[in-house]
């Protein structure tokens, strides 16, 4: 027998690969009929994706009860930087992109943040059964 009970962590990186999944196949599509919409979109796209992953790879890197404080200090840490991420990506698109569609970086933006919040609710939701067959199958 080893150490105790497990915890098996949350899948939140299959999260990342379907926003970047979706955010790819809709950009394609949009860059077909509108290059500067698909590229846009695509910005806009990665500045929810880039930070949002950081955020998680730190957030999810302990476990455990005697990692609460490195836990706290990770998601306190993770949240600044994604806050600062998105930030200087935004001014970094809109101050280095030409031409550029405002519109198609926020929906870009707002279709990925609708993809983290599912996601992250249908996590939530799973019973813990659940949870450690989908950690067995990765």
């Amino acid at each position: 027998m080893t150490g105790g009970a497990k915890i098996a962590k949350p899948p939140v990186f299959r999260i990342t690969q379907a926003q970047v999944a979706v955010l790819l196949l809709a950009c394609l599509l949009l860059g077909w009929w509108r290059p500067v919409l698909g590229y846009s979109a695509l910005c806009g796209g990665l500045v929810a994706v880039v930070p949002q992953a950081y955020f998680a790879a730190l957030a999810f890197r302990y476990n455990g009860a005697r990692s609460a404080p490195d836990i706290a200090r990770s998601g306190y840490t993770g949240e600044v930087v994604k806050f600062l991420l998105s930030a200087v990506g935004f001014a970094a698109i809109f101050i280095l992109v030409r031409p550029i569609s405002g519109a198609a970086v926020f929906a870009g933006y707002l279709m990925m943040l609708a993809i983290q919040i599912t996601g992250s609710w249908r996590l939530l939701r799973r019973s813990p059964a659940q949870s450690v067959q989908t950690q067995e199958l990765d």
